[in-house]
């Protein structure tokens, strides 16, 4: 029987992927979908983030292979999300420290920060897309 050795994993340096067969590993933070193993896998990574940049705030994004958490661990940010219809308002959560909000699949989203902040997500990667903010127009 093989087992998985002991190690602390710094979660501000790593993610952590939970595949289907229940395999565990920390493995290198992707923002978007690939990388050897990790097909499948489920992401769970923190972030320590000092600026709106941080967090690609000129982006948004979009997962189609699955809902996402988004969680903030400590400090403040908002969370985005592109209108629906054409003309319609932005949308928008704010997060305290020790909320998350579920970003619905397929549904494009960005992140601004209160200040600097501890965040979390927690999706599968697989698909992910990134666009310019501005683009959608």
């Amino acid at each position: 029987m093989t087992t998985t050795p002991i190690a602390v994993v710094d979660l501000f340096a790593s993610a952590l992927h939970f595949r289907p067969d229940g395999e565990l590993r920390a493995t290198e933070r992707r923002m978007t979908g690939g990388g050897a193993g990790a097909e499948g896998a489920w992401q769970v990574a923190a972030f320590h983030v000092e600026t709106d940049a941080d967090v690609h705030a000129d982006h948004w994004e979009m997962h189609p292979e699955a809902e996402e958490a988004v969680c903030c661990l400590a400090g403040g940010a908002r969370v985005f999300f592109r209108p629906v219809e054409p003309g319609a308002a932005e949308e928008s959560v704010r997060l305290a420290a020790g909320s998350a909000v579920i970003v619905p699949r397929g549904r494009w989203h960005r992140l601004e920060l209160d200040g600097p902040s501890d965040l979390m997500s927690i999706t599968l990667r697989a698909g992910t897309r990134l666009e310019r903010r501005g683009a959608e127009d």
